[in-house]
């Protein structure tokens, strides 16, 4: 049986993943996809095992395939054995978790897949341009419902989780860093404090992140 299988390329959002599998101690190989919006091969060859052809992708060892970041998420911490991640049930800390794990998934993550290749789902430039506009002031919103509710120093509040690190790698992306410093200074926070996690420290330097 072999080492799991991670499909990414850096600083998207198979860090996400890569961050946990590290945080874990878990082996695994990183094959790199390149930028599949603009990688026709990379398209190709990632839509052999997941037909979305997006990322993060897991292959497990034996051989099970694995996509979307937080099924990803839940089964890591079940497959270790460990709550350090994600809390446990019974634990206080498990509803709101999985309440913003999914609000991240479901509502937040989407705001990318839409705005990142508005070309992909409505024709013409003049149309394209209104699209993104329309989805980034979408995802302002969501991420200031976010901030409202997350805790310090960490979105639980004195507890370390997951949701820290999708934080911390999606604060990098639109509409970056400065406008969360400006409007949502805990989500900031939580994600430089992220940064400076020891055992992440090398996660972040191959995903061309500060650590």
């Amino acid at each position: 049986m072999g080492k799991m299988r991670l499909f990414g390329e850096p600083g998207w959002g198979s860090a996400i993943v890569e961050a946990q599998l590290d945080w874990y101690g878990l082996e695994h190989d990183f094959e790199r996809v390149g930028n599949l919006f603009e990688s026709a091969e990379g398209r190709q060859r990632l839509s052999a095992v997941n037909p979305l052809a997006q990322v993060p992708t897991l292959v497990l060892a034996d051989g099970t395939v694995l996509t979307e970041s937080a099924a990803i998420t839940l089964h890591l911490a079940e497959s270790t054995a460990s709550d350090s991640l994600v809390p446990r049930v019974g634990d206080a800390a498990r509803l709101p978790f999985l309440r913003w794990l999914v609000f991240l998934v479901a509502n937040v993550y989407p705001t990318y897949t839409y705005g990142d290749d508005p070309k992909r789902f409505v024709d013409g430039a003049e149309a394209q341009q209104s699209f993104r506009a329309h989805v980034d002031a979408y995802a302002k919103k969501l991420y200031s419902q976010v901030e409202a509710e997350a805790g310090a120093p960490w979105v639980l509040g004195e507890r370390f989780s997951a949701l820290d690190i999708y934080i911390c790698v999606m604060t990098r992306w639109r509409p970056k860093r400065e406008w969360f410093a400006a409007n949502t200074p805990r989500l900031a926070s939580i994600a430089a404090r992220t940064e400076q996690v020891p055992k992440l420290a090398a996660c972040w330097r191959r995903n061309q992140l500060p650590g």
